[in-house]
C-alpha cells in the first residue's frame, strides 16, 4: 500500500500558494478609487416613484472628507440631477440614490456622470456610464397607493382603486 501523506502535504501547500497568489492581484488601475459596482432604476409601486441607484464598491482605502457627486440625466428634460454623498472611511460601499424620477421610459439610456472629490474639492476619479430601465414609468400609480404612518388608503385616488387618474401624473414628459 502506497503512502498518499505526501501527496496531500504537496498538493495543500500548491493550493496555499495559488489562494496566496489570488489574494495579491491588483484590485484596480493606477487612479481608481472606485468601480462601478451596481446600477438600476427603483420603481416603488406604493409610494409611485422611480428613482435611479447606483453603487460603488472602494478600491483603496478610504480617506477622510471624500464625496462622491452624481450628475443624473434628467429624464423629463431639462437641468441634470446632481446628488452629493459623503463618503464613509470604514463602509464597504457607497450607494447613490436619485430623488423622485418622471417621464422615465424604458429601454433609453441615460447618462449618468459621478465624480470622487478629494476633501478639498479636487478631482480624484471620474465615472461615465448609462442607465436603462427594464419598466416605463407608466405601469406606476399616479399618486402613491397609501399615506401616512399607518398605510392609510391616499384620498386623493378615492373611486380609482387603480391609481389612475383623469388628469394622470400631470407631467408633461418630452417626446421620444
Amino acid at each position: 500500500m502506497r503512502d498518499c501523506g505526501a501527496h496531500r502535504i504537496v498538493l495543500g501547500v500548491a493550493s496555499l500558494v495559488l489562494l496566496g497568489l489570488v489574494g495579491c492581484r491588483e484590485s484596480g488601475g493606477e487612479g481608481e478609487y472606485f468601480e462601478l459596482s451596481g446600477r438600476l432604476f427603483v420603481f416603488n409601486y406604493r409610494v409611485a416613484t422611480v428613482r435611479y441607484l447606483v453603487t460603488l464598491k472602494p478600491l483603496k482605502p478610504v480617506g477622510e472628507g471624500e464625496v462622491a457627486v452624481a450628475s443624473f440625466e434628467n429624464p423629463a428634460g431639462g437641468e441634470r440631477i446632481v446628488v452629493r454623498q459623503k463618503i464613509w472611511p470604514m463602509s464597504d460601499k457607497v450607494t447613490i440614490e436619485s430623488p423622485p424620477l418622471e417621464c422615465v421610459v424604458r429601454d433609453r439610456p441615460y447618462k449618468v456622470s459621478i465624480r470622487i472629490e478629494g476633501p478639498k474639492g479636487e478631482a480624484m476619479q471620474s465615472i461615465e456610464t448609462t442607465m436603462a430601465s427594464s419598466q416605463d414609468q407608466s405601469m406606476l400609480p399616479d399618486r402613491p397607493l397609501t399615506v401616512g404612518p399607518f398605510y392609510d388608503l391616499n384620498p386623493e385616488l378615492k373611486g380609482h382603486p387603480d391609481g389612475r387618474l383623469p388628469g394622470g401624473r400631470g407631467v408633461t414628459c418630452p417626446s421620444a
